[in-house]
Order: structure tokens, then sequence, then C-alpha cells
């Protein structure tokens, strides 16, 4: 039966005993060479402890401590890769990898070209399919390479996706994608934030219909993902690895979860999937910290914006964060667990 939960503030905050003692996080910044440059940030279970510095912060947003270029620490670690929502970059999920870095997780988020805060080319915003291809890029990049962030147990990798991240992690899962399934549902369920993009993004060319999955990933966390329904629920039944399914409880106009999260966990075996919604989660709930006055400042800048920053509830995006980190790390332990 389909683990579904609607959680509320307190609900699991009592786990206390996760998989891997607190260590040191190191983090270093890389770049895959190639016809599909990547930029790639790296946090890691650091060897030392020193002095940390905040990485990933700028005006609006707060980042977290990290040792630059401190050396991986000894053993194999379990990997995860990291994938931002559209015109997003690796900064939007540095509290969520931080925090599994601290844990014992090799963690690496790229900014994926054309659709990301730094790169929005638009002949590589329509190559969408590109999307899991730079996650298993990421994969081959740390394997090969233990001293970017240290040694991976090869047999535990997950992926995390945000919004069109969480599409590229199910996608990377093995979800297949249909054009013409995708046309139809906007038909019925006109969007602009979704469907709007399907000239952008490329979504009725042929490459994107090609199996994208990579059969070393482990698991997959999808955090109130879009374009679900473009993936046909046949592939969605054959994925099997476990999925962990957040949804946000709020909706900011176009994206209600159970049109989109709530259609991905429908379709995903129901004994390997959990499906959780946040009543008070709205969709950018998910992305790092904001300061003080970071609305106004984003709003001067880019109007209309400024909803980045807001959450739907009493409960500030802090709280919000604490949950979703505590729902990842125990369906982690569990879905990737340590060796004997």
């Amino acid at each position: 039966m389909l683990k579904f939960l609607s959680v509320t503030c307190g609900l699991f905050l009592s786990l206390a005993s996760l998989a891997w003692p607190a260590d040191a996080v190191g983090f270093r910044d890389t770049e895959l060479d190639g016809t599909r440059p990547l930029h790639v940030a790296i946090w890691y279970p650091a060897a030392e402890t020193g002095d940390a510095t905040i990485v990933g912060e700028n005006p609006a947003f707060f980042g977290v401590p990290a040792i630059r270029d401190a050396a991986p620490g000894a053993g194999e670690h379990p990997l995860v890769v990291i994938s931002h929502g559209y015109r997003g970059n690796w900064r939007n999920l540095n509290w969520l990898a931080g925090a599994l870095a601290e844990k014992g997780y090799i963690v690496a988020a790229p900014d994926h070209p054309g659709t990301t805060t730094f790169d929005t080319a638009p002949e590589q915003a329509a190559r969408l399919w590109e999307r899991p291809h730079d996650l298993s890029r990421v994969i081959d990049a740390l394997i090969a390479d233990p001293g970017l962030g240290g040694r991976v147990d090869e047999g535990r990798v997950a992926a995390i996706g945000h919004s069109l991240g969480g599409w590229t992690v199910t996608a990377l899962a093995g979800a297949r994608f249909d054009a013409a399934r995708f046309e139809a549902d906007c038909r019925a369920h006109p969007n602009p934030r979704i469907c709007g993009l399907s000239v952008e993004l490329g979504l009725q060319r042929p490459e994107l219909e090609v199996d994208m999955g990579d059969p070393r990933l482990g698991a997959f966390v999808s955090l109130d993902l879009g374009m679900a329904r473009g993936f046909t629920p046949k592939s969605l039944a054959a994925v099997d690895i476990p999925a962990l399914v957040i949804g946000a409880g709020t909706d900011i106009g176009d994206l209600p979860a159970e049109l989109e999260s709530g259609y991905l966990a429908q379709y995903l075996p129901a004994a390997s999937t959990t499906y959780v919604e946040i009543p008070d989660a709205m969709h950018f709930s998910f992305m790092q910290l904001c300061k003080p006055g970071a609305v106004e400042l984003i709003e001067e800048e880019a109007p209309g914006e400024g909803i980045v920053c807001k959450d739907g509830g009493a409960r500030g995006r802090e709280d919000i964060h604490r949950e979703v980190l505590v729902l990842v790390e125990s369906f982690l332990d569990t879905a990737i667990p340590a060796g004997p």
C-alpha cells in the first residue's frame, strides 16, 4: 500500500538516531569539460576540522558553513546528486546538501546549462534530456576522482531534485516522457507555468522520449516536481528503486500537489514509494533560507519574484527545512543503507 503522510510540525521530529555521526563538512567547486561544460558544487565529509567559511550566500539568501577545499575524509561514502529547479542553481538546496554531508554523504549539485540562473542559453534549455545526463556525468566524475569529495560507495547512490529537478531525478530513475501525453494533459489542465515552457524546453523533441535512466541509482527524492504528467504510467510503474515524493500542500496558483507530486506517487510502485504532503509548504519552501528584507530586495530587481521567499503557514522556512531533512535522512538511511 502506498505510504501517504500528511505531515504537520512535530511528526517525525522525534527520530533521534540516523545513519552516520556528524562530520566536518568540506566544500569545493569543479568544472566538467566537454561539449556541455558543467559547473559542479560538492559538499563532503572532511578529514580535518578548521575554520569554516559561508558558501552559497548572497544578499538575499543565507549560505551554509563549510571548509573550502578540505581533504576528503577516509573510507567510502554514499553519494547524493542534486538537481535544481528551472532557472535555479546549486545554491538552492545548499542547506540540505550541507546537512547531508555532515551526516556522511558526498553531495554534488551541477548547474544545468540553459536552465540555470547563470546560463539561460536557449539552445541548451531546449535540450531537456541532457539534465538527467548531467547527473550521470557528475556520478561518473565523483567515482573516477576520489580527490573531489572522497571515495564513493558505488552501491549507495541517490538523487534529489526540486521542481524541474524533481522531473530530472524521476527521469534518471527510468521514467519515460511522452510528448503527446504531455500536450493532451495541457489541453485538459492548462497551466502557463508548466505548459508555457513546452517550446523553450523542447518538449516536443523525440530525444526527450528515450530512456534517460541510470542503473547506478539506488533511490530518489522528488521535492514538489513539475511536468510529472508527461511521464507514462507504465514507465513509472516499472521504476524499481525506492522513491520519496514530497509535495507542497499550499498551492501557489498553478502547481497543485495532487496533479504533480500526487500523479507521480499514484503510478510509482506502491510498495517502494512514500508520498508526503506538507500542508504549509509552498513550492519555493524547499529553497534556501531568505534573509530579512529579501522579499523587498528581490522585488526591486525582479518584480513578482519575491514569492520565492514566501511560505504557506505560520511556521518559518527553517522549521519546514528541519522536517524535510528528517524525512530525507530517514528515507535514505533505509533506501541505501550502510553496509555491515
